[in-house]
């Protein structure tokens, strides 16, 4: 029974959601612009924003839920109940990783084979191996780029922010400023429910997400990239 009613009210949590993004667009057809607002045609919060953008891309299965300030001290099961999680193990982050020893030619992320940063959604239970999407990486070019030329590494936090315009631990794969490559630890494709939760741009907003709507939004390389 106890079950049955989180599922009804993270349902209606999810709808809610769904409600007020819509309102968010609606009301940037309906009302004029301020003369004094930077970004005129972006909702003001972004929340809505990023809502807004999973909606035009036709993202139907999301929510979005604050958190306490003090929500990075508290266990991954406390995490898991504030957000009303299936499991710990669907709590995931998103990391900006760079390719240091690219060659001097590669320097953004034009080309997803062989960009110079690449953002991955690992679980926060798992250990990320790094050789793993060095190997990837190598396969994926077929073995014409030498594997020395693949070393992955976290990239610095102000690279991190340049690139996506979001804080450490607020990182989300939605509406970076820059179109990074996103891999997928295909971990969390495996999870049941495949429903997860990841960073929602800001430090105390979270982002849920059907997995398969993910994965049709970010087109990512999926990849075994934690180990044991």
């Amino acid at each position: 029974m106890i079950e049955t009613k989180m599922s009804e009210l993270a349902e209606l949590e999810r709808l809610q959601t769904q409600i007020l993004y819509r309102i968010a667009k609606l009301e940037l057809l309906i009302l004029p612009p301020s003369n004094n607002s930077p970004n005129k045609d972006l909702p003001t919060t972004t929340e809505a924003r990023l809502s807004a953008v999973l909606v035009d891309s036709g993202v139907k299965d999301f929510s979005f839920k604050r958190v306490p300030s003090d929500y990075y001290d508290w266990s991954f099961e406390a995490r898991r109940d504030i957000l009303g999680a299936a499991s710990i193990h669907h709590l995931c982050k998103s990391i900006v990783l760079v390719n240091t020893q690219a060659a001097s030619n590669i320097t953004d992320c034009s080309d997803r084979q062989n960009s110079k940063y690449y953002v991955v959604v690992v679980q926060y239970t798992a250990r990320f191996s790094a050789e793993n999407v060095k190997n990837f990486l190598y396969s994926l070019n077929n073995g014409k780029i030498p594997k020395k030329r693949f070393n992955l590494r976290l990239a610095p936090e102000e690279i991190s922010h340049n690139l996506t315009g979001f804080e450490h631990n607020g990182v989300t794969c939605v509406g970076m400023k820059t179109d990074i490559p996103v891999i997928l630890d295909e971990a969390i494709v495996k999870l049941n429910p495949d429903f997860f939760w990841l960073g929602g741009g800001e430090i105390d907003l979270k982002l849920g997400i059907r997995t398969s709507e993910f994965i049709n939004f970010a087109k990512p390389f999926i990849v075994n990239c934690s180990g044991s």
